[in-house]
């Protein structure tokens, strides 16, 4: 379902970025409008960012081979560390060098009007995308609050959805006040601070991807709620209790559970056996992502 979601999500905001972008750039070949040309860039690199989650999505779903034994579900994850870089690089930096440029040498806006019918235009798009982005969100994030779901979320695509679409907002609404100040006060350099802003907005965002992305890429393991919940079904039957446990998320719908647990003395080797199958059933029954469960029967030493 994660993937589904995930899915629709960005080809909302692929359309609407695609379509967007290229009426912003017209817009900016009318006007000359510096927040215009930033916020084409914005929307084209967007553009290109969906693009590369559906590549990640697409390439994770390659079967296991001998050189990748535990298979390629951290595409996903590759994806979406360089959707943030290019939201950086192509967004952020590109934005804070056309405003900074245009605030040292500032040129009067032609016909304005064109740039502000299409920001309004874009907003409504763009709130369409982030709508959607927000009612897939709502089905995997559980109680959790917004940010907590960007911090701790496995599946990369979603946050990455929520972050750009918020920040094209956000920028858009900067855009629209930068050109409707230079409008009012007859000064252009209000069109090369909004850019600035929209500049210093795009590096945020792509600073908390960058960090968030860079955390699932090297290596997350399970929740608290979710490592309570497995230890909790591990320790019950013929196990005493666990010894030692790691987990580690290989993909974001894929987890590795490996754990060495301390049975009920006097065990045949075909009861630990199943004791062993019963404690992987009970894990795969409430935490499905667990799939990859490697649990080895030991003494508890601590004890001794």
């Amino acid at each position: 379902m994660s993937a589904g979601g995930g899915t629709k999500a960005i080809i909302a905001a692929l359309v609407a970025n695609a379509g967007i972008a290229a009426a912003k750039f017209t817009g900016f070949l009318i006007t000359g409008s510096s927040s215009m040309l930033a916020e084409s860039v914005h929307s084209l690199a967007d553009t290109s960012n969906q693009g590369l989650l559906l590549l990640g999505q697409k390439t994770s779903q390659r079967a296991a081979t001998r050189a990748h034994p535990f298979g390629f579900g951290r595409d996903r994850y590759f994806y979406s560390f360089i959707v943030a870089l290019m939201l950086f690089s192509l967004g952020s930096v590109f934005a804070l060098y056309e405003g900074i440029h245009k605030i040292s040498e500032p040129e009067a806006l032609k016909t304005p009007w064109v740039a502000v019918g299409i920001l309004v235009v874009a907003i409504g798009l763009e709130s369409f995308s982030f709508y959607t982005a927000i009612q897939e969100s709502k089905k995997i994030k559980g109680d959790a609050g917004w940010w907590a779901f960007i911090r701790q979320a496995k599946t990369p695509e979603l946050p990455v959805v929520l972050l750009e679409d918020a920040g094209a907002l956000l920028g858009l609404v900067f855009a629209l006040a930068g050109v409707g100040l230079s409008v009012v006060t007859g000064d252009p350099v209000w069109d090369g601070i909004g850019t600035v802003v929209i500049g210093l907005l795009l590096g945020v965002i792509a600073i908390i991807l960058i960090i968030e992305m860079k955390s699932l890429l090297i290596g997350e393991g399970a929740s608290e709620p979710d490592l309570d919940t497995i230890i909790d079904e591990l320790a019950a039957g013929k196990v005493e209790r666990v010894i030692h446990i790691r987990t580690l998320y290989i993909g974001p719908d894929e987890m590795l559970v490996a754990a060495k647990l301390a049975l009920v003395p006097g065990l045949e080797t075909g009861e630990v056996a199943q004791a062993i199958d019963d404690a992987e059933a009970r894990v795969r029954a409430k935490v499905p992502t667990a799939k990859l469960i490697y649990l080895e029967p030991d003494l508890d030493r601590s004890l001794a």
